[in-house]
């Protein structure tokens, strides 16, 4: 089966830069979306094939996830359960026989930290949400995580060290996230491929430049490791600020 996950950072203006050619391209079992930026109804999306789940942030033009599926989920949940998480369309939950799927766009820590003890407590209740699906079968979980886990994971790390995305409270979480059960899928197959990114500033031809970080991923659950086929990153794909990321797995 193949995944894909994409923040599109405002889905009513990929779709003017191609995003229908990009989605039929990749062909994907389950694509999903991030900061899709719309409530209900202010999109029209034909998919033929595909069944699609949504999750609207209560602010308008805001945050937002999606799911785009040709398989019918068992059950489908939106947010964490918890009120004071699930105002900002962050997560969407599909379950199917095997496995669970997740979409999660999380929270940034933003300038100066400043959402940080936010995140923070974000996190934990994240890591609970993944742990205890995790303890019923296997997990897939995937998107925007606002994190560069490891100095490898963005162009200049001394630089950037502290500031929302590689503070050391973030990364922290991250590892507390693996060391709970769970497989950074792209770094089990390329544990020390450099200059491998997902996010690019608009500022001072980054793109260009390759001047990124990799703040995009697919974890799954240490149970479904051995399962994966490919993992990789799209760059080539435009239209926003993030790029396509993929995985491929025998399920």
């Amino acid at each position: 089966m193949r995944f894909i996950s994409w923040n599109v950072n405002g889905l009513r203006a990929v779709m003017k830069k191609g995003f229908e050619d990009v989605f039929w391209n990749l062909d994907a079992d389950f694509f999903c979306l991030q900061e899709t930026k719309l409530q209900e109804g202010q999109l029209k999306l034909d998919l033929p094939g595909y069944e699609q789940y949504w999750n609207y942030a209560e602010k308008k033009g805001y945050s937002g996830t999606a799911i785009f599926t040709k398989h019918t989920p068992l059950s489908v949940s939106l947010g964490l359960g918890i009120a004071e998480h699930d105002t900002e369309g962050r997560l969407i939950t599909l379950e199917y026989p095997d496995f669970y799927l997740v979409c999660v766009y999380t929270p940034n820590a933003q300038d100066g930290l400043k959402r940080l003890d936010y995140r923070m407590a974000w996190e934990d209740a994240f890591r609970a949400h993944l742990c205890g699906l995790a303890a019923r079968k296997g997990v897939i979980v995937c998107g925007d995580m606002n994190v560069a886990h490891q100095e490898i994971d963005l162009k200049n790390p001394a630089t950037n060290h502290g500031n929302p995305g590689f503070s050391d409270e973030e990364r922290a979480k991250f590892t507390e996230l693996l060391d709970s059960g769970f497989t950074d899928t792209f770094r089990r197959l390329y544990p020390d491929r450099t200059d491998a990114y997902s996010w690019w500033s608009y500022r001072a031809a980054a793109r260009a430049r390759n001047v990124g970080w990799r703040i995009d991923y697919f974890l799954c659950s240490n149970d479904l490791a051995e399962r994966i086929d490919k993992a990789y990153i799209c760059p080539e794909i435009l239209g926003s600020d993030h790029c396509p990321v993929g995985l491929d797995m025998a399920l």
